[in-house]
């Protein structure tokens, strides 16, 4: 009797310690070119991540060339999940030269296409477009961002497009630079459409702790990966990033953790690099 008290003691015990919710550790993309998509397949990754300057931009892709990518994207083994690298660096949505109309009709144009392809989210770094020249004044650029933000954001919702704002390290961009400033941002846009995207190799290089993250969770939709020493994959340096990945356990997050980084060699690195991540990813999420 007393044997089954105990048992039934610890197996009651256990629940609230070990019967918390487990989570299916997330998918694994990569950014990179749509002509890489049979070897990226077969290296095991399941998302694509493409520039909207060489996929979507009305600059760069006139509508006939927009058609012919629809038809590639079409036969994509690894589907085209999202597009980064979303407004040019002369289209400027903070500082003393902004052309709103300018900005609004490219961006239109974008997310118009981004539907049309079955694009769901485009990444918003564009730190050449959010720069703050020198001399403004960057509570000014603040509310300037904020402004466009809430425009873009409602033009993408039109679309059922999502942007997610990515904060950039400082020596890529002097604005938004840490995981609390995008988040403080997104949450003045109050937009739907308008949310958070986390990338450890910038929060790496800003020096940023796992404990960035938390307090992301009803805003985070998206994130992003590389080793801090030359933006290499997982594995070159052996860096352990399964504590960024364990406190995204911890917002509950399960979407797309997308490798994006400097390759050397796709053809070499692309195996172990999806392997090192995946080990990492499904440690974390144990």
């Amino acid at each position: 009797m007393k044997k089954f008290s105990l048992l039934f003691l610890f197996g009651f015990t256990a629940i609230p310690l070990f019967g918390q919710k487990k989570l299916t550790p997330p998918e694994i993309g990569v950014v990179q070119n749509i002509e890489n998509d049979r070897l990226l397949y077969k290296f095991g990754f399941r998302y694509l991540v493409e520039s909207a300057q060489k996929m979507l931009s009305p600059r760069s892709v006139s509508d006939r060339q927009f058609q012919e990518h629809l038809l590639s994207i079409k036969k994509l083994r690894v589907p085209l999940y999202a597009c980064n690298l979303f407004i040019p660096g002369d289209l400027k949505v903070v500082g003393p030269t902004i052309d709103e109309e300018a900005v609004l009709t490219y961006v239109d144009q974008v997310v118009r296409r981004a539907e049309a392809a079955g694009i769901k989210m485009l990444i918003w770094g564009s730190g050449g477009s959010r720069g703050v020249p020198g001399s403004f004044n960057r509570s000014e650029a603040e509310e300037q961002f904020i402004r466009m933000a809430k425009k873009i954001a409602s033009l993408a919702e039109k679309q059922n497009i999502i942007l997610a704002l990515e904060s950039l390290n400082r020596t890529e961009c002097n604005f938004i630079n840490t995981i609390p400033e995008a988040l403080a941002v997104v949450k003045a846009v109050d937009h739907k459409n308008f949310r958070l995207s986390v990338d450890i190799y910038h929060m790496l290089m800003e020096g940023e702790s796992p404990e960035a993250i938390t307090g992301t969770k009803d805003y985070l939709v998206y994130c992003e990966v590389a080793e801090k020493v030359g933006r290499t994959p997982p594995g070159v340096h052996g860096e352990d990033l399964v504590p960024y990945f364990a406190a995204l356990r911890k917002e509950g997050y399960q979407g797309k953790i997308v490798l994006e980084c400097r390759w050397k060699d796709l053809e070499t690195q692309g195996p172990a690099a999806y392997r090192e991540l995946r080990s990492q990813v499904d440690e974390a999420y144990k």
